[in-house]
């Protein structure tokens, strides 16, 4: 038997019912009318709360974003620079490993129009500015010929970061014949030649 949401409760519902039907059948089976219908209310109810398609699932987005964000600013108070960045890479891995649903959201799904959705978008930076604002404080190996940039910086460690992720999602190393051993020592090399790149 279904229970319907109580109207305040609807928003809510419907974002819960999004997450839902995302992880069960990938984000191209989510549509509006299907929500309502899973939930038992009209049809017309979730256009109340997201006038399109595109904004309820710019509103799981933002939300993955403000859990993972949240995620990576649980870590420890380290003093030492490099050892901060290690801990911040460690719960990327982390929470990519855990919650595979918003990480295939925030970085494997084409997002909705983002001129339409500023507060997507903001979750989103202000997640990659955790990352550039801990590089942009810390002494680096100089580029040649290159200025200095905190945000191309942190565009290549969340680029081995998130390929070394989306990997050990897949069946890659067992297509490739290499351990599970191999898989964790995966991101302990992937640190340590990002450490090397860096010259922190």
């Amino acid at each position: 038997m279904t229970v319907r949401p109580k109207t305040a409760d609807v928003r809510e519902a419907c974002v819960a019912e999004a997450f839902r039907i995302v992880e069960a059948a990938g984000v191209e089976s989510l549509s509006l009318r299907d929500v309502a219908r899973r939930l038992g209310v009209s049809h017309q109810a979730p256009y109340k709360h997201f006038p399109s398609r595109g904004h309820m699932l710019a509103e799981i987005i933002a939300r993955s974003f403000d859990d993972f964000s949240a995620f990576l600013q649980s870590r420890p108070s380290e003093n030492e620079p490099k050892a901060d960045l290690q801990a911040m890479g460690s719960l990327y891995m982390a929470y990519a490993r855990q919650h595979p649903l918003q990480y295939r959201l925030m970085f494997n799904t084409p997002m909705p129009d983002p001129g339409q959705h500023p507060e997507m978008m903001a979750k989103a930076r202000f997640a990659f500015g955790i990352l550039r604002d801990r590089l942009a404080q810390m002494p680096l190996r100089p580029v040649p010929g290159a200025l200095p940039s905190p945000e191309l910086d942190a565009l290549f460690v969340w680029s081995a970061l998130h390929g070394l992720a989306s990997l050990l999602q897949s069946d890659v190393f067992e297509t490739l014949g290499l351990s599970e051993a191999e898989g964790a020592l995966s991101v302990e090399r992937c640190f340590a030649r990002i450490d090397l790149a860096l010259g922190a």
